[in-house]
């Protein structure tokens, strides 16, 4: 197993992509600590993990409140004595153009995706410090990357993410710390049911036009994002840091 006996916190795991990480760790022998804003949402996470065999706790919280991204870490620690693995993976998807944006706006998607990657990064990283190791996996987006109408609030935040990713991963570096940054393309989630209902667009239109921008020709399923986390969490990208991986089905190679 991959993950045998490391202490892992993953945020957003009620549904979609974290949802799918906690059972992939889990079926590696993680114990988890499953972080979302929605307490039924991360229990729900909880059993799924227990049934793959993992130990598993739940926590609800907002991640943009520093309270509780420190409950989050000393749920960690009173639960498991410790952090190893650390997957920033809620998020929030306000999406608007620069022009229509407020405000308030502004500050509900970087206080989620920026603020909060970063506080719960914050209180995680003392604790592996003192075990001397640590992997933190951010997830950033394609969108992070690439211009796309009516999502600069959004794209800005994914594109700082990736910028939070390398000058976290330069200052922990010596501490033994890793920090890599997934960026995700096309993944049929709760979010994007949101978005074709935004785009008054069904369900199948939605999947064909968005499949069609990829060249495989087809969007992505949460568990293939799942794997490339476990993949940078674990011990087998001892010798990455400061990367950021795209699982986009070769949509931004184009």
């Amino acid at each position: 197993m991959r993950l045998q006996n490391k202490v892992s916190i993953i945020t957003g795991a009620g549904a979609g992509i974290g949802f799918s990480t906690a059972v992939r760790f889990a079926e590696e022998g993680s114990k988890l600590v499953l972080v979302d804003i929605d307490g039924t949402h991360a229990e729900s996470a909880v059993q799924a993990a227990k049934k793959a065999g993992a130990e598993a706790v739940s926590v609800a919280a907002d991640i943009s409140k520093e309270a509780d991204a420190r409950k989050i870490a000393e749920t960690a620690e009173l639960h498991f004595g410790g952090i190893d693995i650390l997957v920033n993976n809620a998020a929030n998807f306000t999406t608007f153009a620069v022009e229509d944006a407020t405000p308030e706006h502004w500050q509900t998607v970087l206080g989620v995706n920026v603020i909060g990657t970063a506080l719960v990064a914050k209180h995680a990283i003392p604790s592996m410090k003192k075990r001397g190791r640590g992997s933190i996996v951010n997830l950033g987006s394609m969108s992070g990357i690439i211009a796309q109408a009516h999502m600069a609030t959004y794209n800005s935040s994914k594109a700082a993410i990736h910028s939070m990713t390398r000058c976290m991963a330069l200052d922990l570096a010596p501490f033994n710390i890793r920090v890599n940054t997934i960026a995700p393309g096309c993944v049929l989630t709760s979010a994007t049911e949101r978005e074709w209902i935004r785009l008054g667009m069904t369900r199948e239109e939605w999947i064909t036009d968005r499949a069609a921008l990829h060249m495989m020709k087809r969007i992505g399923d949460p568990v293939e994002v799942a794997n490339a986390i476990l993949f940078l969490a674990s011990d087998e990208a001892s010798f990455i840091t400061a990367a950021h991986l795209l699982v986009d089905g070769g949509y931004t190679g184009q």
